[in-house]
């Protein structure tokens, strides 16, 4: 027969797990600001660009005075350096079941990786609509003048 005390686990092992298991937790949910910090630390310091510093995101809206009224917003905010608005853009989708098709004006808007998130949440909020088409991919290069041009664009003031 075992001894009650032979299946307890040994003295301190359960406070290892418990330390263990929060310090995977923190290096979690810290990971995207310590690469963004890390990311802008090595850029400085080498004066040479990493690539996903900045993003381009892809918006498209129903017509030309809203995107260009949503433009300028984004730029008075200092959520973006640039935006470009590309005209009757033809799009077909699925919605609700059905293969739609429409004319949509896309805009291309230039901005540093850290403010996707920001942009992306204004976009929701301004967009007419239901499910705004919201995304964006890391710049892999670029010509270092207008790098450094998008940065000191997007400062605030």
């Amino acid at each position: 027969m075992d001894r009650p005390e032979s299946r307890c686990p040994p003295p301190g092992s359960l406070r290892l797990f418990v330390l263990a298991c929060l310090l995977i937790l923190t290096a979690v949910l810290t990971y995207p600001m310590l690469r963004t910090i890390s990311l802008w630390f090595h850029s400085s310091l080498t004066r040479s660009y990493v690539s996903g510093t900045y993003s381009i995101v892809f918006v498209n809206y129903p017509n030309e005075q809203i995107a260009r009224d949503v433009a300028r917003a984004i730029l008075d905010k200092k959520l973006a350096a640039s935006v470009n608005i590309l005209p009757k853009t033809s799009s077909l989708y699925f919605w609700k079941g059905k293969i739609e098709e429409s004319t949509e004006i896309l805009l291309l808007i230039k901005t540093k990786t850290s403010k996707v998130s920001r942009l992306s949440t204004y976009m929701r909020l301004a967009h007419p609509f239901e499910i705004p088409e919201v995304f964006s991919i890391p710049m892999d290069q670029g010509d270092a003048r207008y790098l450094k041009w998008l940065e000191e664009a997007m400062k605030e003031n």
